[in-house]
């Protein structure tokens, strides 16, 4: 992936509005812009204020002992979640890794309403959202432009219901000894529960264990392979979308974005059937 940014970490004003103190720790992972200060966790503000207090009322909201764990979302001494663009909550113990064990997760959101910022959101991941399903189109840098010719040329029209998911598990799901998964930084989408799966094989094909990654999902579903296809239109091109000109990794992504195209299109018994 792209090289990760310097931290920025929060002004002493933010952390004595949450009611935290201590020396901010940066974390790894995600957009590398997170930082733990003693039980909490603070990263600066994605979207708008409207997206993190429905975000946080969906956390507040889902039920505990359900399977999981999730961070309760922290706000300041006069109610404010978002102060000076940071946001913060609980702390919570554990490692990422692209490991399947979230079938709870996708059943509470099903139940959750359409929430409407979604069709105003501009950030990269909502266009290359947009662009996985055929609602939009982008120019991608010229690195990604082959791969994404050739997923582009293998998606065809697939029928699923579209419920609330959580598009960027991979990362975002943390394991610890004798402990429930915990899910943080809920990135909401409105699509088939099957993509939200498809996003993390995706995402194991793309950095982690290609072979067994894509022999790992869709339960023998036949629209698997178009969720797959989505899933790396919708990497590709939020990758591109946050990369700037001077990129340096560019070829070697677009190779990982070319393999990981050619294994679909193989499927893991050399072959797919065609919907």
């Amino acid at each position: 992936m792209s090289e990760e940014p310097s931290v920025i970490l929060p002004p002493r004003s933010v952390l004595d509005a949450f009611g935290v103190s201590g020396t901010p720790e940066p974390l790894t992972g995600g957009q590398g812009c997170s930082v733990r200060v003693g039980g909490a966790a603070l990263k600066p503000a994605e979207g708008t204020e409207e997206e993190w207090e429905w975000a946080a009322s969906v956390f507040e909201r889902l039920p505990r002992g359900a399977g999981f764990r999730v961070p309760r979302p922290l706000r300041s001494a006069d109610g404010r979640g978002v102060v000076e663009g940071w946001t913060a909550a609980e702390f919570v113990e554990g490692r990422p890794g692209p490991r399947g064990q979230w079938p709870g997760v996708v059943a509470t959101l099903r139940t959750q309403p359409r929430p409407g910022f979604l069709d105003r959101r501009t950030h990269p991941w909502a266009v290359a959202d947009r662009v996985a399903w055929g609602e939009q189109e982008a120019d991608v840098v010229a690195e990604l432009a082959e791969p994404l010719s050739a997923l582009l040329a293998l998606r065809r029209p697939v029928e699923a219901a579209a419920q609330l998911i959580h598009g960027d598990l991979t990362g975002n799901v943390l394991f610890a000894p004798g402990r429930d998964p915990a899910v943080i930084d809920f990135s909401p989408y409105w699509r088939p529960s099957l993509y939200a799966e498809a996003v993390v094989i995706g995402d194991g094909l793309l950095w982690y264990t290609p072979a067994p990654a894509l022999q790992a999902g869709g339960g023998g579903d036949p629209r698997w392979r178009q969720m797959l296809i989505r899933a790396l239109i919708f990497r590709l091109v939020a990758l591109s979308g946050l990369v700037g000109p001077s990129w340096r990794a560019g070829e070697k992504e677009a190779a990982r974005f070319r393999a990981a195209t050619e294994a679909v299109e193989r499927g893991p018994d050399g072959g797919w059937a065609r919907p």
